[in-house]
């Protein structure tokens, strides 16, 4: 089973999406759910809950739709997958021996330190992206 499901995945890629979007104007769902490819009805679902854990406003009208709660340097990728995956898990039980827990403890905060980074700095993987694309021989 992996580390992060759908829902982590295109919540991540709809704030992604959100990001990229000029701060002050409402993204409509509509485009969110083209540009990311997330089906609309399961981005309603997402964009509930990244609502609730107070990461999107959502705006109401013709021209609604969502907006960044806070700036996306202020927006932590563990914070939204914690929203939408209730917690980032390395194992759904506990072991019956104590050092395979401590050991899984250890693990699961690894795995939070790896994404206590904010969501600018998913730019970085973009420029990333770019150079890989213009690589010439």
């Amino acid at each position: 089973m992996p580390l992060i499901s759908t829902k982590g995945v295109y919540g991540l890629t709809a704030m992604y999406e959100l990001s990229k979007h000029q701060e002050d104007t409402p993204m409509q769902i509509k485009d969110i759910s083209a540009n990311a490819n997330i089906p609309q009805n399961y981005l309603e679902q997402l964009l509930s809950k990244l609502r609730r854990a107070e990461l999107v406003k959502s705006i109401r009208g013709a021209r609604g739709g969502y907006i960044l709660a806070r700036k996306p340097n202020e927006i932590k990728i563990v914070d939204i997958l914690i929203a939408l995956e209730d917690d980032i898990k390395i194992v759904d039980m506990k072991a019956d021996n104590p050092i395979l827990n401590i050991f899984f403890d250890e693990s699961k905060n690894s795995m939070k330190k790896i994404f206590d980074i904010s969501l600018d700095k998913l730019d970085e993987y973009q420029d990333k992206y770019n150079e890989f694309l213009h690589y010439s021989i």
